[in-house]
C-alpha cells in the first residue's frame, strides 16, 4: 500500500473534535496549512447548515490565525462547477470536510471539476482535512451506513465509493464512543483490495504524510491487518450470519504513536512518551 510520497497530507479525524481551549487537532491543521499563512477552503457539502457550520469553522480557523478563510458551498453537484469554487480551491493551502452526511460530499463532488481540483491540489501539497463525514470520505470504498455495538455479519455495513484520498484501506470514525469494531470488521472483510482498517475516536486524528501515519488527539486509532488472515468464512456465510476471521492482527495506537502503510508496522520509538 505504498502511497505517493509526492502529495500534500490528510488529516482524517475520527469527529467530535475540540472546538474550545486549546483545540489541538484544528491547531495542528492550520500549522500544516501553512500557519499565519494558511488559506483554508471549508467544504460544506454533508451538513444541512452549510452556512452555520461554515461560520463556525471560518471564526475557529481565523481565531487561530489562519490568513483567509473561506466556505465553498456545494448544495447540487452543479456548485462543483462553479469558478468560484475552483479558484478558492486553487488558491487554499488548506481543504477541510465538515461532518454531516458522507454521501452528499460523493454526490454533488466525487467526478466533478471541483473533485478533480482537490485531487490535483492534493498532489501539489495541500493538506485535506475531513471530520466524521469528511473522514469516513477518505478511502476509495467508504462506509455509509451501519450498525453499532454488535459482532461482526454482512448485513450490518453498507459501502459505498468514496473520495479515493487515501485508496486501499477501510476508515471509520467515532469509532470507541459508538462501538463499531464489529463493522469496521464486516466492512474490511468485504473489500478484497483492502487489508488495512482504522478506526479513529472521537477528538482523535490520523495524520497522513507519504507512507507514514501519526496520532493526534485525546483517543486512540485502532489499527485492524488482515494481511496474514488464514481463514475467513465470508464466501459461505449468509449475511444475517457471524463472520469469522482468524490470524487478523490489531493495533491500538494512542497520541504520538506512528504507522508505516508501507511495512504495515507501527513505528515504536519511546513507549508512553507524549509526542
Amino acid at each position: 500500500m505504498t502511497q505517493n510520497s509526492i502529495r500534500g497530507q490528510l488529516l482524517i479525524i475520527g469527529g467530535a473534535e475540540e472546538k474550545q481551549g486549546e483545540c489541538e487537532i484544528l491547531r495542528e491543521f492550520v500549522r500544516y496549512a501553512g500557519g499565519i499563512k494558511a488559506r483554508i477552503a471549508i467544504l460544506t457539502a454533508a451538513t444541512d447548515l452549510p452556512i452555520e457550520v461554515g461560520q463556525e469553522y471560518i471564526r475557529l480557523f481565523e481565531q487561530l490565525g489562519a490568513e483567509d478563510v473561506r466556505i465553498i458551498d456545494t448544495r447540487t453537484k452543479e456548485d462543483a462547477y462553479s469558478s468560484t469554487a475552483l479558484q478558492d480551491i486553487d488558491k487554499a493551502t488548506g481543504a477541510f470536510f465538515t461532518g454531516g452526511n458522507q454521501i452528499r460530499i460523493v454526490d454533488t463532488i466525487k467526478d466533478t471539476d471541483l473533485g478533480a481540483a482537490i485531487h490535483r491540489r492534493l498532489s501539489e501539497g495541500m493538506i485535506i482535512a475531513g471530520t466524521s463525514a469528511g473522514a469516513a470520505i477518505m478511502p476509495d470504498m467508504m462506509i455509509f451506513d451501519g450498525d453499532s455495538e454488535t459482532n461482526p455479519r454482512m448485513e450490518i455495513v453498507k459501502m459505498s465509493p468514496g473520495m479515493g484520498f487515501l485508496p486501499g484501506v477501510i476508515i471509520d470514525q467515532h469509532f470507541l464512543q459508538r462501538g463499531r469494531m464489529g463493522r469496521l470488521i464486516s466492512a474490511l472483510a468485504q473489500q478484497k483490495e483492502a487489508v488495512l482498517g482504522f478506526g479513529i475516536d472521537e477528538n482523535t486524528a490520523m495524520l497522513v504524510t507519504g507512507n507514514k501515519i501519526k496520532v493526534i488527539g485525546e483517543g486512540a486509532v485502532t489499527i485492524i491487518d488482515e494481511t496474514d488472515v488464514t481463514h475467513s468464512n465470508i464466501d459461505v456465510i449468509l449475511k444475517d450470519e457471524g463472520l469469522a476471521v482468524c490470524n487478523a492482527k490489531l493495533h491500538i495506537l494512542p497520541r504520538g504513536y506512528e504507522f508505516d502503510l508501507e511495512t504495515r508496522k507501527p513505528i515504536v520509538k519511546q513507549l508512553g512518551v507524549r509526542s
